[in-house]
């Protein structure tokens, strides 16, 4: 597949390189190819899966064969991160990421932007990040409350071949509701659009840049309809004078952007088949779906202050295909070629796995069937697995129902025997269960906010022991054990310390006064609890339609 879609700007481009008088360093009429490499929401999975997909060893292969095939023809490579590098593989989590980090040192990251996800730990843990990447954490909009000092660096510099390339980094404001308030105290999120208008007009003035990239973690929300969610790349680069982004490297969504026409993304993109970034106001917007499973390539050139994308894919890292065979086993294949694993980067991470398996593959019980917790099923309906979480947490605090976002359910777990690392990978954030006893009338006001909250977004409520109907503003039918709700009797509801605390812009409970934090680590709640009740049944948990929405 082959873009050739002019970039506008050449002009201005062209004018301030003569302005700066001698400052720009490419000669005029002379081709330049530089290539753009990236990835975003890589959680912790710096090691391959138990397929042998993807994996920091396999990445670092590729990156280095399109190095070499880039240096060949003359040409640079940039190497950029959407963010979100921690919380998702218990090996990394208990290790604050740290194989991670140096992996990608090793693979040779440019720059990167600060996800979300980077704030599911004390401050103090992204500083020591900080120090562990030879390469700058980005983020122009993260700014300590009440002040006008940001908290990161904004943007960082680069110089291919005299092509100067400023990248700048940029963060969800959501973060601010999504993530764990105990870690956000005195920071502040601004609207990354508005930071992104005034840090170019700086970098015009100061740094003078030929190419302006922006690495973000916002999400690519189709024609920018975005929900409940902050507005992501779609919407920031309409919103933008046109020009003033080149492109846009983008994570949070988690999805593959390959547009199938325009403003309609393709769905069920099929790897190794061709991909076409999207296109908004002049300005290129890619994203690698998440953890490692692409390398996304965008194939430029640059002549006479005029950047031009000649072609674009996303290269699948050994993803696998189950085919069935003539005798009706399966077996996975590679949808694309197999790439080998890297000695060296083998060599750095085994010590951390390693450690990390030891520690965590032990069997804690069994369950006949699997338990869903998939990202496209946990938030757009009730599943199985958030309601054997909610009940481990009702058992624990001796509740009378239990409440929590969806997006507090980060995988499922398959039938056969149940691993402590299976249930780390379910709960990674070490969220802290709390409960609080509160009059009907209070929980009918909290479960008229938390049950309409929308569909494919992390705050989609699941509930175990309610019954209810929402009408997208209120609730009716309210029935809590399966008795009518009375506005004169005390219930318990349990749930998570980052909902208690506002998460997800749920109501803040932290304040009644029968509030309790009881201190117990979620995972290690739903660990005993599947000690205690195994053999797991998954047919126990199942919802019965209890949840109507209307």
């Amino acid at each position: 597949m082959t873009l050739r879609v002019k970039y506008t700007a050449c002009a201005v481009a062209l004018s301030l390189a003569l302005l700066s008088g001698g400052a720009a360093a490419w000669e005029k009429d002379k081709t330049y190819n530089l290539t753009i490499l990236h990835t975003n929401d890589h959680h912790g999975h710096f090691w391959r899966n138990d397929y042998g997909e993807y994996g920091l060893a396999a990445q670092k292969t590729l990156v280095d064969d399109i190095r070499r095939e880039v240096a060949a023809q003359g040409g640079s490579v940039l190497l950029l991160s959407g963010g979100d590098i921690n919380t998702g593989v218990p090996e990394s989590d208990l290790q604050d990421a740290e194989p991670d980090f140096r992996g990608m040192n090793l693979v040779g990251y440019d720059a990167m932007a600060i996800g979300n996800h980077e704030f599911d730990n004390p401050l103090s843990v992204l500083r020591q990040q900080e120090k562990w990447a030879t390469f700058p954490l980005l983020s122009a909009n993260i700014y300590q409350q009440g002040t006008q000092q940001r908290l990161f660096k904004p943007y960082a510099m680069f110089d291919r071949q005299g092509v100067r390339i400023a990248v700048i980094g940029l963060t969800t404001d959501d973060t601010a509701k999504i993530g764990n308030p105990e870690y956000l105290n005195g920071i502040e999120f601004r609207n990354p659009a508005a930071e992104a208008k005034t840090l170019v007009e700086q970098l015009r003035k100061d740094e003078k840049p030929d190419v302006i990239i922006a690495a973000t973690h916002m999400g690519h929300y189709e024609n920018g309809d975005h929900g409940s969610n902050a507005p992501g790349d779609v919407e920031m680069a309409r919103s933008l004078p046109a020009g003033y982004l080149d492109m846009i490297v983008g994570g949070h969504s988690q999805n593959p952007v390959c547009m199938a026409a325009e403003n309609k993304r393709q769905q069920n993109y099929v790897p190794g088949t061709p991909c076409a970034p999207d296109r908004q106001n002049g300005t290129w917007i890619v994203q690698a779906h998440e953890w490692g499973k692409y390398v996304g390539r965008a194939d430029f050139t640059f002549r006479n202050g005029e950047l031009t994308l000649r072609h674009y894919q996303l290269i699948p890292v050994n993803l696998k295909k189950k085919v069935t065979k003539e005798d009706g086993t399966s077996e996975r294949v590679n949808y694309t070629r197999e790439i080998a694993e890297d000695p060296a980067m083998l060599k750095l991470l085994t010590p951390f796995e390693n450690q990390g398996k030891a520690r965590l593959d032990v069997k804690i019980g069994s369950v006949d069937a699997r338990l869903e917790g998939d990202r496209n099923k946990v938030r757009f309906g009730q599943t199985n697995l958030a309601r054997m979480i909610l009940t481990a947490q009702m058992e624990r605090t001796k509740a009378d129902f239990a409440v929590m976002s969806g997006g507090g359910v980060r995988d499922s777990i398959e039938p056969g025997d149940i691993s402590y690392k299976d249930v780390l990978k379910v709960q990674p954030f070490g969220n802290i269960v709390v409960y609080a006893d509160m009059r009907g009338e209070q929980v009918a006001d909290y479960l008229r906010v938390v049950a309409n909250k929308k569909t494919d977004s992390g705050a989609y409520a699941q509930f175990a022991n309610v019954s209810l109907t929402a009408d997208g503003n209120g609730v009716s039918d309210i029935r809590i054990k399966g008795e009518p709700l009375r506005k004169d009797k005390m219930y318990r509801m349990a749930t998570l310390s980052f909902n208690a605390s506002g998460g997800d812009d749920y109501p803040v409970i932290t304040g009644l006064p029968g509030y309790v934090n009881t201190g117990f680590i979620d995972a290690e709640v739903l660990k005993q609890f599947i000690e205690t009740h195994s053999p797991v049944k998954a047919a126990d948990y199942a919802p019965q339609g209890e949840i109507v929405y209307r």
